[in-house]
């Protein structure tokens, strides 16, 4: 590669592409609402959050000086993040609560780079980390899944025009700020009915010696703040 064709491509990549049209951004909201709210559906589109839950547990762990050994993504929608590292403290406090909040807070920060109009910068950056997290896939399913997120994200990225691009980029947005906010309340209904002993909320009260359902709550003020600031930002309000 030369060096003007590593220039075209970085200005590609950090230039400003225009906003689409409103009625553009209420169809991808109409859209992503389709693919959650449907109880048949969103037990597939589910497995996109999934792969947001359980990469926000892989990076949280990487940052916070933990090894990071594989991740695990099921057919069931369910996933297994594995760090060696200490059994307690911070680290491992923050990498139990990143994963229903990296959805939601994915969301807001795609919504700040499509209300500052880098459109393809987001899906860049999106592609890439998929990329890197399919290093640590440790199962077929969950390779497939990453493989067939990926894909699409770069099959847009390269073969699409700007109007495709800016429609797929919203949304992606809106379907990690509305689809961010499900899972806590699915959780909490499990909890309510004796169920999820394990989950995230369970295992940060263990760590924390604090009721679960305070990380339960902090659960949805992320998801719910994010939803309302990155809604905001995609609507240009």
């Amino acid at each position: 590669m030369n060096s003007t064709t590593a220039t075209s491509l970085w200005d590609e990549l950090t230039g400003i592409q225009p906003d689409p049209d409103l009625w553009v951004v209420i169809a991808t909201l109409a859209a992503a609402l389709a693919v959650i709210v449907p109880h048949g559906v969103w037990r597939v589109s589910r497995n996109a959050i999934t792969i947001a839950h359980e990469g926000g547990h892989g990076l949280v762990a990487l940052l916070t000086g933990r090894t990071l050994t594989g991740i695990r993504l099921h057919s069931d929608t369910s996933g297994l993040t594995l760090s060696r590292g200490k059994p307690y403290g911070l680290g491992m406090i923050l990498t139990a609560a990143s994963g229903y909040t990296a959805p939601p807070l994915l969301g807001l920060g795609g919504a700040a780079l499509l209300g500052a109009g880098r459109i393809t910068l987001l899906l860049w950056l999106a592609t890439a980390l998929l990329l890197a997290m399919l290093v640590m896939i440790r199962n077929a399913y969950g390779a497939l899944t990453v493989v067939v997120t990926g894909g699409t994200f770069l099959l847009v990225s390269w073969l699409t025009g700007p109007q495709v691009q800016a429609a797929f980029a919203y949304a992606v947005v809106w379907f990690l700020l509305l689809g961010g906010v499900r899972p806590a309340f699915e959780l909490q209904a499990k909890r309510r009915r004796g169920g999820a002993g394990d989950s995230d909320a369970d295992q940060l009260s263990r760590l924390t010696h604090t009721p679960a359902g305070l990380w339960l709550f902090l659960f949805h003020a992320v998801s719910l703040c994010s939803l309302m600031g990155g809604g905001r930002w995609l609507l240009g309000l």
